[in-house]
């Protein structure tokens, strides 16, 4: 007698078969499952949520191609279906007990799933999958998913093969009788719905593995165990996240007696003897989504959560989570569902409304938002601004979004402001759009070129600013030439912009033509320039690898600067070193050289100030913030910046800023103005960056006249920057299961923001104050599901927090050095997190477990330098009771 393993290595050697070999006349029977689990992503697979399939499955040769052993068709045929749950569950909460699989799956979806298939395998590879056309998609992918694990080769190699999984890479490893095939998942051709978060902090990571283990014997199949893993994580907090893990066995339990082959010379005719209603389809899986029977309608949705939507409940975590659920149905429905609610709804629920429809990102939600505003109609200022500001905030914007909004500005607007925010959002898309490869997508190109052009021949002061921030956006490598331009050569507030827009970019943009420009800047080798643009030029100079001459040269002019100047410098050089940011080892350097780093340098007095230190440093993500502050020499404020950046190991995102400028008030309390400020126009106001979009600036006044009437009718109210919902993580992806079912994965992560600030000023006390207020609220939610038509499972994570951070800085001008407080304070911060596991059938039979957790991250008043606390002691012991006259 032979042993089986001999027999085969001799298939092997004589090439009798390169693939499974079935016996003429025999009837292979199997025993077969399919198991998904959903769970956490290190929870072990006993308690998840899933179910299984299990089945007897026949297979038997129908043909053999007579000039070629390598060319066979094979009749597989699933039978006694059986559905149960993936882990033992009391009676109570089993949604299977006392129900037949004819029940749950239904008579005839059960009938179609029982009549067989036809494979026509050739070198093991599947070259032709037959199966009745009308059959329904879910039992054809169950199928399908039957029929790949047949498709195996019996040497190693790799190859691209075609299975339900679609067109991927596969590799095979053979050893004696068992063969391992690995599927990369990242290289499937499949058409299946996807999108991603612009910013990858902001995003979510995955992971996708396929393993199939086949064990031989006589050249035929004995066993199939193959397990497919897929990981979710929220790269900002790992621990929030979800895995699909999908199983399948089969395992030959005997070989009977069958049916003898049936006589032909082509493939063509053995199947019409079989059964004329054979159809060759393909074995890639078929989209399948099982339609929600009970779901509410746009309408009845918008009814449920439109309380929650109320302008004064925007900083709470219950308005970003309608907003998310509302978003959820704007995108399943038609542009005439979405018109009908924003058409009847009243004034202070529409920007809300506006905010959720923009963000939905679907052709429909798009068409019906543009079919209602009306551009060239001012009275709808507001609302095509919270239109303008989510298609800034796009999580995966289309060309067709951008070409839309390029065509607007080209045509009538009513109002300046709008065409400012149109171009500047313009910007934002160009940048989205060129960091997933499509700066050559004709709408992005002529967008670019539109910019640029009118950027060029732009005269009036206004223009070129509307054009630089657009820039400021967009991040063009081609604009970095005009950006350098207007920073040298431009006045005030134009060069200021154009030096803050170089700073946005990363260094590895910044040429020797950038630094040698910012260097003639801040030395003001050409001409002068206003310490706010010098100081930008410094700060340029110190993030992009400076040279140890750059380095000694800025450290050499302290001393020489303004007053202020002086001081701000010396508290930039003083932050990077304590901060150990990336020049500090060339500051090091320098600083042995006693010319450069003496007493009398390095003693100035001053108030200014640069101060970086970190809000948390996680193992995911860590986060700091700055705050750098810039006086004029008479004590007025000159800039205030607040910064608060987020990053991994391999990506940052910028998530505020915020900026007040002021210029030209020396003549209110007749003080001389520093060298180079002298003929500046009075203004002060505001800048915000959110999540690394440049929004458009808010001037709090505009010269001299403007300044006095607001002093005399100034209420002290807060002048709001930002206020609105924004959709953060926007995450879609939808899985093929190797067994037949559908799963997804969808992350989304909302944001109740209102950023406010102002700018107070008193004669009386000859006192200043600027204060930052943001409020917050982010819901995050995340559905992990795999949808088999017949049963439902799956997992519902959310996490929620809501928090407010000030900034405030008060300055008393009564005498110098001038007293600054700067203070940076956080409220207590609530935080809770849920998770739902799920089973459910279509009857509505569900079974639930929940699990929630809620703690208090306490407040903070964040540190800054020592200098700043005995400051703030001095404010606050000679402050007297009363106030003075604010605006």
């Amino acid at each position: 007698l032979v042993s089986s393993k001999m027999l085969f290595v001799f298939a092997f050697q004589t090439g009798h078969t390169t693939g499974p070999s079935l016996n003429n006349d025999k009837l292979y029977k199997f025993a077969y499952s399919a198991e998904v689990y959903v769970d956490q992503v290190k929870a072990s697979l006993q308690k998840s949520a899933g179910y299984r399939i299990s089945s007897g499955v026949d297979v038997n040769l129908l043909w053999r191609n007579p000039d070629n052993d390598d060319d066979q068709l094979v009749k597989i045929t699933i039978k006694d279906v059986q559905v149960e749950n993936v882990n033992e569950r009391p009676a109570a909460k089993n949604i299977f007990k006392g129900k037949s699989t004819e029940k749950i799956i239904g008579k005839d979806y059960l009938e179609a799933l029982q009549r067989p298939i036809v494979v026509e395998l050739v070198r093991g590879k599947v070259k032709t999958f037959y199966s009745y056309q009308n059959e329904p998609g879910f039992t054809q992918n169950i199928k399908r998913g039957l029929a790949s694990l047949f498709q195996l080769q019996l040497h190693s190699g790799s190859s691209r093969e075609v299975d339900i999984s679609g067109k991927c890479n596969t590799t095979y490893h053979v050893r004696q009788d068992q063969v391992t095939k690995i599927k990369d998942l990242n290289s499937c051709e499949i058409q299946r719905k996807r999108f991603t978060s612009h910013n990858r902090i902001l995003d979510v990571g995955t992971k996708g593995t396929s393993a199939t283990v086949y064990v031989l014997e006589d050249s035929f199949i004995k066993s199939i165990k193959a397990e497919e893993n897929f990981v979710f994580v929220l790269n900002y907090r790992r621990k929030t996240g979800a895995k699909i893990v999908s199983k399948q066995r089969l395992e030959l339990k005997s070989v009977q007696a069958g049916m003898g082959l049936i006589a032909a010379k082509q493939v063509a005719g053995v199947i019409k003897t079989l059964d004329p209603n054979y159809v060759a389809i393909p074995l890639e899986a078929e989209p399948v989504k099982s339609e929600c029977k009970k779901c509410p309608s746009l309408s009845e949705h918008w009814q449920s959560i439109r309380e929650h939507m109320h302008p004064d409940k925007l900083s709470q975590p219950e308005a970003a989570k309608s907003f998310l659920s509302f978003i959820q149905n704007i995108r399943k429905a038609t542009k005439e569902e979405i018109l009908k609610i924003i058409r009847s709804e009243k004034q202070e629920f529409l920007p809300q409304v506006v905010d959720a429809v923009t963000s939905a990102q679907t052709p429909e939600s798009l068409e019906a938002v543009l079919e209602f505003l009306d551009f060239k109609d001012a009275s709808t200022f507001i609302l095509q601004e919270r239109f303008l500001y989510a298609c800034g905030f796009a999580s995966h914007p289309s060309e067709m979004l951008l070409k839309l909004l390029t065509e607007k500005f080209k045509g009538d607007v009513a109002k300046e402001e709008i065409r400012e925010t149109l171009v500047i959002v313009m910007g934002a898309l160009i940048r989205k759009l060129c960091d997933r490869d499509g700066c050559k997508l004709p709408a992005v190109a002529e967008a670019k070129r539109l910019i640029l052009n009118r950027l060029e021949k732009a005269s009036k002061d206004d223009n070129v600013q509307m054009y630089l921030l657009a820039l400021k956006n967009a991040l063009l490598p081609e604009g970095i030439p005009v950006l350098l331009k207007y920073a040298e050569s431009g006045e005030g507030p134009i060069s200021s912009l154009a030096a803050t827009a170089l700073q946005r970019y990363d260094p590895s943009f910044l040429t020797k033509e950038v630094k040698e420009t910012m260097n003639r800047i801040y030395h003001q080798t050409r001409k002068v320039h206003e310490k706010t643009v010098r100081t930008t030029a410094a700060a340029i100079i110190l993030n992009s690898n400076p040279s140890y001459m750059e380095v000694k040269n800025i450290l050499l002019s302290i001393g020489e600067l303004p007053m202020e100047m002086n001081k701000y410098m010396l508290a930039m050089i003083q932050d990077i070193l304590h901060f150990e940011m990336p020049s500090s080892k060339t500051i090091r350097k320098v600083l042995k050289d006693m010319r450069a780093h003496n007493y009398d340098r390095f003693s100035k007095m001053g108030s200014s100030s640069a101060y970086t230190g970190y809000i948390t440093r996680g193992p995911d993500v860590s986060s700091t913030y700055s705050l750098d502050i810039l006086y004029s020499g008479s004590g007025i404020l000159r800039r205030s910046n607040m910064n608060i950046h987020v990053f991994d190991r391999n990506a940052e995102l910028h998530a505020i800023q915020v900026v007040i400028e002021a210029q030209g008030l020396e003549s209110i309390i007749a003080a001389t103005p520093d060298e180079g400020e002298e003929n500046l126009d009075s203004f002060a106001g505001m800048s915000a960056i959110l999540f690394d979009f440049q929004l458009r600036p808010v001037t709090f006044f505009q010269g001299y006249g403007d300044l006095m009437s607001k002093m005399l009718s100034a209420t002290g109210d807060a002048m709001n920057v930002v206020k609105g919902l924004v959709l953060l993580t926007d995450f879609l992806q939808e899985i093929q299961l190797q067994s037949g079912p559908t799963a997804s994965a969808q992350f989304m992560g909302g944001l109740a923001i209102d950023i406010s600030g102002g700018m107070e000023f008193s004669l009386w006390y000859r006192e200043s104050k600027t204060n930052v207020k943001n409020r917050v609220a982010v819901f995050v939610a995340g559905n992990t599901e795999v949808d088999s038509f017949f049963v439902k499972t799956g997992m519902e994570t959310t996490l929620e927090t809501e928090t407010a951070l000030d900034f405030i800085s008060t300055v008393q001008f009564s005498q110098y050095p001038f007293l600054v407080c700067m203070q940076m304070d956080r409220v207590d911060s609530p935080f809770r997190t849920h998770t739902t596991k799920y089973e459910s059938l279509p009857s509505g039979r569900r079974y639930t477990a929940r699990r929630g957790k809620a703690a208090t991250l306490a407040g903070n008043e964040y540190p800054l330098h020592q200098e700043n606390s005995n400051m703030c002691k001095k404010v606050f012991g000679a402050k007297s009771d009363s106030a003075g006259s604010w605006f």
